[in-house]
């Protein structure tokens, strides 16, 4: 009877150190996945606090344009609606080139951050810059490359400077997309400046 007494003592003892063990592991499974889980919250709550928005780049108007214009490689399309010029922009500056059309002069390539600089004679052709003293402030301008696309740029100054003063040339643009216009005056002793910035 003594025997029996003390087998039933021990197998009650061990059911209940088995259900105090499975009590003890599910309240540190249930601590350790609330801790977790405020971590993730916690983690969550920042991220959404110090997350920068993702600029995302402007995506142009895509248009194919000519690579070659009388045997010179051709770098973009220029258009100005306000005196009806369209014309080709020759890579290259040389005094042959700009013979044959307007050319880059300067600077950025087209349609990129920088101050494209862009030359032409006032020659009396539809495709130079005769027109270009009948541009006023807010007229537009449409260059057109096969790298970016179509952007537009509004003219926002027009001034004449003498042959040598080069500050029109720079560079320094607060990281926007801007078109510089140059050609001589009619008595060819200055230079006609149009300045435009991307819309």
């Amino acid at each position: 009877m003594k025997k029996k007494m003390i087998i039933i003592m021990i197998l009650v003892n061990t059911i209940f150190i088995i259900i105090f063990y499975n009590l003890v592991i599910k309240y540190k499974n249930e601590k350790q996945e609330a801790t977790h889980n405020y971590m993730a919250e916690s983690v969550t709550s920042v991220q959404n606090e110090i997350r920068v928005p993702i600029k995302t780049q402007k995506q142009y108007p895509k248009e194919e344009i000519i690579k070659e214009y009388n045997g010179y490689e051709v770098c973009a399309r220029l258009q100005i609606p306000a005196i009806k010029l369209e014309t080709y922009v020759l890579k290259e500056y040389s005094t042959k080139a700009l013979n044959v059309s307007v050319t880059k002069f300067w600077g950025a390539d087209p349609n990129q951050i920088g101050n494209f600089c862009v030359a032409g004679h006032n020659f009396v052709r539809k495709n130079m810059f005769r027109n270009l003293k009948k541009l006023a402030v807010g007229n537009k301008i449409i260059v057109t490359d096969n790298s970016v696309g179509i952007i537009e740029y509004e003219v926002y100054d027009i001034f004449q400077v003498n042959p040598k003063e080069v500050d029109c040339l720079d560079q320094e643009t607060n990281g926007k997309r801007e078109v510089t216009l140059i050609t001589c005056t009619t008595d060819s002793k200055k230079r006609i400046i149009v300045k435009a910035r991307e819309i």
